[in-house]
């Protein structure tokens, strides 16, 4: 057995054989901007879906009570595994408000559900802005610089915005579709072999963007 250090997740995947061509893991995201009742922006909620063999893969060798289904309090270790991995990452979540950037610390009120019926893990969590902004602009890009995790918005409401003035409007922006060049490019590289930071993730950003009054 090979352990495998997910950029998404360091240290939870323990696999056996070559990895697949980048990107390695995919990931649901759906979000939301934090408001405080003064109308300044304290955080994002997100809440990651990952894709059914990596959720195979994380739970693999985890206690339970029954076969095939965890309960929040089973898989509380695993979600702090999480949550401390993703620090290094900088949480794949960058966020810019006025056009200046904005940073995060340590997330709060995270867990993890397992649906035993889709088979799939979410990693839910609240990421606080160091200090809280009221921004007439808010630019945030949820990604992985080296592309070994894809992150994709949910097809069903992807992004809210909870307790924001009323006249605040949110746009998104999807990733482009990746051409057949680029593709050929990422089965070039090995398996074994990050891709160099902002080479390639940048290009799949998922770009969320709220303006106020």
């Amino acid at each position: 057995m090979t352990k495998l250090i997910i950029a998404a997740l360091a240290g939870l995947l323990v696999a056996s054989g070559p990895a697949r061509a980048h990107p390695h893991v995919w990931v649901t995201v759906k979000s939301a901007v934090v408001y405080a009742p003064d109308g300044s922006i304290t955080g994002v909620r997100h809440a990651w879906t990952f894709d059914d063999m990596f959720s195979a893969f994380a739970t693999q060798g985890l206690e339970s009570k029954q076969k095939g289904v965890f309960t929040r309090e089973e898989l509380a270790p695993l979600a702090k595994v999480n949550v401390d991995s993703l620090k290094e990452y900088d949480y794949f979540t960058y966020a810019k408000t006025n056009g200046k950037k904005t940073p995060f610390v340590d997330p709060v009120d995270y867990h993890l559900d397992y649906d035993s019926k889709e088979t799939v893990l979410t990693l839910h969590f609240l990421l606080p802005l160091k200090t809280p902004v009221k921004a007439q602009t808010l630019d945030l890009d949820v990604y992985d610089p080296t592309y070994f995790v894809d992150f994709a918005l949910a097809k069903t409401d992807p992004v809210a915005l909870a307790g924001a003035p009323a006249a605040c409007k949110l746009t998104l922006g999807k990733p482009q579709e990746m051409s057949r060049d680029l593709a050929r490019r990422l089965l070039e590289i090995p398996a074994d072999q990050q891709i160099p930071a902002d080479s390639y993730g940048a290009q799949f950003a998922n770009k969320i963007a709220v303006k106020c009054p």
